[in-house]
């Protein structure tokens, strides 16, 4: 076994942060009560405190309104950990793999005081004092979590933690919640939603890619398929460091997922409060993916979304892009909001993972 590696706290996920986006990290974590919003997929008009309803005309009122999204996405999920959560990151390698291109770590580190999350990082051959772009990679729902992307799964067109690495990526794919190697009862360590604890975890994932002299910290993406493809988009709604998404049937608007029966995002890997709180009933959830892709500009986001996927129809994914185009418009960011929709079912088949990794490759390398 290779020498135990260890580095010293990285400062937060918001110690890191330039000055410029602490002040939205810190919108970010608010809670305060947000005013409602009867059509999540009517994205450009936002309301204040009484509910008097107003067109979104500059980015200045965008931003209001992407507060009450997160607002209201936290009352869903729990709210977003703070400084009390924090712990040195205290990572350590546990064995290491020459794989054809790259390094692979099995490593784990520490998320919050007492949890240790497993993780596979993956570093590119190279010179030396290279820095290179870096991706969170974050698995589907099954059973070897962080094995699939590293590439020790059944399915190669899941293999995008090793696949990107031998592109010259730094990856790292660490096991959700209750899949691989991760074992947590999550609400008994207070949290309201296995949703919001894989956020922290990724976070401080994100922590660990900084702290590498190996990785250029202004260069991170993140990417997943199914549960990765909306843990994807849940995490860089808390993490400003991820510069560039890339979502694979991960997510539509709730009125078109099952015919508008959302109880597949109640269970305890997800969110209970959907149910537990607010009874499955639309008219009552207060946030949707609509708004959620919107609240994502104007950073470059692209989603496989096949025509034939059983879990996420596509309608309702195009109601989504539909409603965060006007948004991205405001940015001057239409071209990096991209999807693609192959003739596939539930599937991140070669040519959609191509033009996926083009898409990163032209916003992460130089």
């Amino acid at each position: 076994m290779p020498p135990i590696r260890r580095f010293p706290i990285v400062l937060a996920a918001f110690a890191m942060i330039p000055a410029a986006l602490q002040a939205r990290a810190d919108d970010e974590k608010t809670t305060a009560k947000a005013p409602e919003y009867p059509d999540h997929a009517r994205v450009m008009v936002v309301r204040d405190d009484a509910g008097n309803e107003r067109p979104v005309k500059t980015v200045a009122d965008w931003e209001i309104r992407r507060g009450h999204v997160l607002a209201h996405l936290q009352e869903v999920m729990g709210p977003l950990p703070g400084l009390e959560r924090l712990a040195p990151l205290d990572w350590k390698i546990l064995e290491t793999i020459k794989e054809d291109g790259f390094t692979r770590h099995k490593i784990d580190f520490q998320s919050e005081p007492g949890d240790r999350v497993p993780a596979w990082l993956a570093i590119p051959d190279g010179e030396p004092g290279k820095k290179h772009p870096a991706m969170l990679c974050l698995h589907q729902t099954v059973p070897i979590g962080k094995d699939e992307p590293i590439g020790l799964g059944k399915k190669p067109e899941l293999w995008y933690g090793r696949e990107l690495a031998q592109r010259g990526y730094v990856t790292i794919s660490p096991d959700y919640p209750n899949y691989g190697e991760y074992q947590r009862d999550v609400y008994a360590m207070g949290y309201a939603s296995a949703s919001m604890k894989a956020i922290w975890n990724n976070k401080r994932a994100v922590d660990l890619l900084c702290s590498l002299p190996e990785v250029d910290p202004d260069r991170i993406g993140v990417i997943g398929h199914s549960l990765g493809g909306h843990n994807s988009i849940f995490t860089a709604l808390f993490e400003p460091r991820i510069k560039v998404i890339v979502s694979s049937c991960g997510f539509n608007a709730f009125p078109y997922y099952k015919g508008g029966d959302i109880t597949g995002w109640t269970h305890k890997g997800y969110m209970p409060r959907l149910k537990d709180q607010y009874n499955l009933d639309l008219k009552r959830v207060p946030f949707d993916f609509p708004e959620l892709i919107a609240a994502l500009a104007p950073r470059p986001f692209f989603t496989n979304s096949p025509l034939h996927d059983d879990n996420f129809d596509v309608e309702g994914v195009r109601v989504c892009l539909k409603a965060a185009r006007p948004v991205y418009a405001l940015y001057g960011a239409e071209k990096d909001l991209q999807s693609v929709h192959p003739d596939a079912p539930h599937a991140f088949v070669d040519e959609a993972r191509m033009q996926a990794y083009k898409f990163l490759d032209e916003r992460l390398k130089p």
